[in-house]
């Protein structure tokens, strides 16, 4: 799949005036469609859309050409577009009386409210994913759960080096574009990287250095403050479509992205991954992700799903439309899938987050965890919190974090569960209502030390008064007490006051 016969970035200005002007945006579709038919579209269901824009109007003609890939009148077309630019351009092409797009263009909104614009292979902006099926192996996506998953997790910080791995169509570049000095990116399909200058030069972006090549080959030995990647993740047999199967054995790829970005970052540099990974008989899954981290650096390791292999495997041969093709080629190929993963002792595939801070620690932070439940993106903050704790923890021992001071995190709800009627409660839990919305239970102690936490007093002070309220020996608290405090600071909790 080549890219000559894709638009040129040259015509892009005016084409993002005349969607501008006509509310082509994400606030605008939401107008037009109503959020039944929008959230249809993420499901890759078009029906409710295409009912929604049977009238004649600018934005009716604009959701049709390059959202749902309909031909509309060359008059339609004339009234929405400075069509003979994009006919020039290659952005849509005339037959007849008729004019077609060449690219999908789906609106996106940016964090801080921009209008952008996420260009992709025909067919491949709704739902992401799911509208790949039959476009060849070169085929490049447009947003999807994984690409927006990832933009939420990633540290927002000024930096004046960003590099974004595996491209594809450009959404971490655009957003990285906002806070960094200098944006790289890579891909192994050159027909991505083109993607990438169309998507930068719709939304009104700075161009980025792009570069065509597999993992960091095509960065020598640059480094950078951010190194963000959405990779081809998915372990299969072969590497049948580019933009999704890694083409390594088992979950090498993954590994190998991990492994290397650690001589990639800069010091305080963060690399931020989407990834699978095998659960494989008989090892631990956490020490295996344990091992991929390099060297002076932190890393939070977050597993978010876990699927038996053949959900696994049936996952992503819908994901590609084999389910629709022959049953006897279905078949083998989901025989030659599980194949892979019984010689590779491989029980389940685990999905997941993993971001790695060069800290230069001498004992680094590595935090493995499952967290399936619900949270609240954007979660950028969060993560950058995460290793500001570790760091706070990892410079004091016992006796100084008595004598500090902290204050209960925003945020925080204290709950009281028990039997109805009784005089105590059996336990108290303690609530996050924002980022990883974790919930601990903690003793009496616990609770009333998190209630007494408002910076005026030290640690060691309020553990005092409490001993003294409980007629407990105030000694024995504070030596059985850091443990747990510890535990409430790194899962962000408490917070040190500020000084």
């Amino acid at each position: 799949m080549s890219t000559t016969s894709l638009p040129v970035p040259d015509h892009a200005p005016r084409l993002r005036d005349a969607f501008l002007s006509a509310a082509f945006t994400a606030d605008g579709l939401l107008d037009l469609l109503g959020a039944p038919a929008y959230a249809a579209l993420a499901r890759s269901e078009t029906v409710p859309a295409l009912r929604a824009t049977r009238g004649a109007g600018v934005l009716e003609t604009l959701v049709r050409l390059f959202l749902l890939q309909c031909a509309v009148p060359h008059e339609q077309a004339r009234k929405a577009l400075p069509l003979e630019e994009c006919l020039a351009g290659g952005w849509v092409t005339r037959g007849g009386d008729e004019v077609r797009a060449t690219v999908d263009v789906r609106p996106y909104g940016g964090p801080e409210g921009q209008d952008w614009f996420i260009v992709s292979d025909l067919g491949c902006a709704v739902g992401g994913a799911g509208g790949a099926s039959g476009q060849g192996e070169g085929v490049v996506l447009g947003v999807g759960g994984a690409s927006t998953t990832l933009a939420g997790i990633t540290v927002r910080t000024p930096v004046a080096a960003a590099l974004d791995l595996g491209t594809g169509s450009g959404i971490q570049a655009l957003h990285a574009a906002q806070h960094a000095t200098r944006v790289t990116a890579t891909d192994l399909n050159p027909r991505a990287l083109h993607f990438t200058r169309l998507t930068l030069a719709l939304s009104g972006a700075r161009e980025a250095d792009l570069r065509e090549g597999s993992l960091f080959e095509p960065v020598g030995s640059d480094t950078y403050d951010l190194i963000v990647s959405n990779p081809p993740f998915v372990i299969s047999p072969g590497a049948r479509l580019t933009y999704r199967d890694g083409g390594m054995g088992g979950d090498d790829l993954c590994r190998s992205l991990v492994q290397q970005a650690g001589d990639r970052l800069n010091d305080g540099g963060h690399a931020q991954f989407l990834a699978n990974w095998q659960h494989v008989e008989g090892e631990d899954w956490q020490d295996r992700l344990r091992s991929w981290v390099p060297p002076g650096c932190d890393a939070w390791i977050v597993q978010r799903e876990v699927q038996d292999v053949t959900q696994y495997v049936e996952l992503w041969l819908r994901d590609s439309g084999d389910h629709r093709t022959d049953p006897a080629r279905y078949a083998a190929r989901y025989d030659a899938w599980l194949d892979e993963f019984e010689a590779r002792g491989t029980k389940s595939v685990g999905f997941g987050w993993i971001t790695l801070r060069k800290s230069g620690a001498e004992r680094p932070s590595i935090v493995t965890e499952e967290w399936p439940h619900p949270v609240e993106q954007p979660l950028g903050d969060t993560v950058r919190a995460h290793f500001a704790r570790q760091d706070y923890l990892r410079a004091r021992d016992d006796a100084a974090l008595l004598a500090d001071h902290f204050v209960l995190a925003g945020e925080i709800m204290q709950e009281q569960v028990g039997m109805p009627g009784a005089e105590d409660p059996e336990h108290v839990v303690l609530r996050q209502n924002r980022g990883m919305r974790r919930a601990t239970k903690v003793d009496t102690v616990g609770a009333g030390f998190a209630g007494a936490c408002d910076g005026s007093l030290s640690a060691g002070q309020i553990l005092d008064a409490i001993a003294q309220l409980l007629g407990e020996d105030p000694v024995l608290l504070r030596d059985r007490t850091p443990q747990a405090l510890r535990l409430l600071i790194e899962e962000g909790f408490l917070e040190p006051a500020p000084r």
